[in-house]
């Protein structure tokens, strides 16, 4: 288990439209040795085969393409496109965890040690892990489960999301809002409760792909917020001004205001994201950089996010983007965390739990999981 490194952003004073808070992270020092690019792909549902006769279906409108070089020298980005000489890429290799993660061979190579990039399909491969969670069902072939459980486990799983421009506010909010200089990423709130988290490693990188954030997918309890949630406030600042007498020190006061803003955004708004821990899964490496993708501990009662990032060597985070689970999706992975780890078997499982074996079953029905129970439990 492990945190999530922002070290090197800044968060900087917070846009509000409406129900929507955006809060710009900026970087001192863009990191020029890792570059992403937008690929477009025709709009409807993309399959992606996951091996044997199991496929991953989602909308996919876009994946993003990472270069980086080995020894350190600048990568090049190569902006967006509707699609390459083999158009859209329906397909990717077959093995896990790689399904969602394809390598360009040749493409892009350079003098300075450029690789070649490597294409992935951004959310999916934190959709992918959660949807996967268990994926096998019982292990064992407890009195409580169907043979079919144990043969097919818990296929087909679904779950909703919606498209970042069906959000209310959210188009017009990334459209009147500057972009700042050294802007690297961004933290989107809805009726100020965190929605997504979004990084890139250089501000060229953020400008093209801002637009993109109508394209990714929120969860359905960010929807209703947006939907139903009235306009948030907007923070402000006071410098009293008899203790102003002269430039310097109205400087000094205002970069004290700053140091404060972004200390009360990193402990009071987005603490749920920053203080967990959280189960990561490197995916690829590419030279200094991982990419990997993570889960959070589906604990009970609080906000929780899956998400893949792309770290350096010292974890730092040089790419990010998260999805706010909704309550239900948390409780789904509790209880499959808690049903796999006592081997699937109810008794114990609702005994460590603080339950009752029908109360577990209760609840193992209300997520969905009916189909893998016999009918007289």
């Amino acid at each position: 288990m492990s945190r999530l490194d922002l070290s090197g952003l800044r968060a900087r004073p917070a846009q509000v439209w409406g129900a929507v808070r955006l809060v710009p992270l900026v970087r001192a020092e863009p990191i020029s040795d890792l570059r992403l690019h937008r690929e477009l792909y025709e709009d409807g549902p993309t399959a992606v085969r996951a091996g044997g006769h199991t496929s991953y279906i989602s909308y996919i409108p876009h994946g993003f393409v990472a270069n980086w070089t080995g020894d350190g020298s600048p990568a090049a980005a190569y902006g967006s496109q509707l699609s390459d000489e083999r158009g859209p890429v329906n397909c990717a290799p077959l093995h896990l965890p790689r399904k969602l993660v394809q390598r360009q061979r040749g493409k892009g190579r350079a003098s300075g040690g450029a690789s070649g990039g490597l294409r992935f399909l951004p959310l999916h491969l934190a959709l992918d892990g959660y949807l996967a969670l268990h994926f096998g069902g019982p292990s064992v072939v407890w009195e409580e489960w169907t043979r079919r459980a144990v043969r097919d486990g818990l296929s087909p799983r679904a779950e909703w999301a919606y498209r970042g421009e069906r959000m209310p506010g959210l188009d017009d909010a990334l459209r009147i809002f500057e972009i700042h200089p050294g802007q690297c990423g961004v933290m989107v709130y809805v009726a100020d409760s965190l929605a997504a988290a979004f990084v890139v490693p250089h501000p060229d990188d953020y400008r093209a792909l801002h637009p993109s954030l109508l394209q990714d997918l929120y969860g359905e309890l960010m929807y209703q917020y947006a939907l139903y949630g009235g306009p948030v406030p907007e923070f402000t600042t006071r410098i009293a001004a008899e203790y102003i007498t002269s430039l310097a020190e109205l400087r000094s006061a205002a970069e004290r205001r700053q140091l404060e803003w972004e200390a009360q955004h990193a402990d009071l708004m987005a603490g749920e994201l920053l203080d967990a821990s959280y189960d990561v899964r490197q995916v690829y490496r590419m030279g200094r950089f991982r990419l990997s993708r993570f889960l959070p501990p589906f604990a009970l009662h609080r906000a929780q996010h899956i998400g893949e990032a792309i770290t350096d060597g010292k974890g730092r985070v040089a790419y990010l983007k998260t999805f706010r689970l909704s309550d239900k999706q948390v409780r789904r992975g509790h209880v499959l965390h808690q049903l796999a780890s006592h081997e699937w078997h109810v008794g114990r499982t609702a005994e460590a739990m603080g339950i009752s074996g029908q109360e577990l079953v209760r609840r193992v029905h209300h997520l969905g999981f009916e189909a893998l129970l016999k009918q007289h439990h």
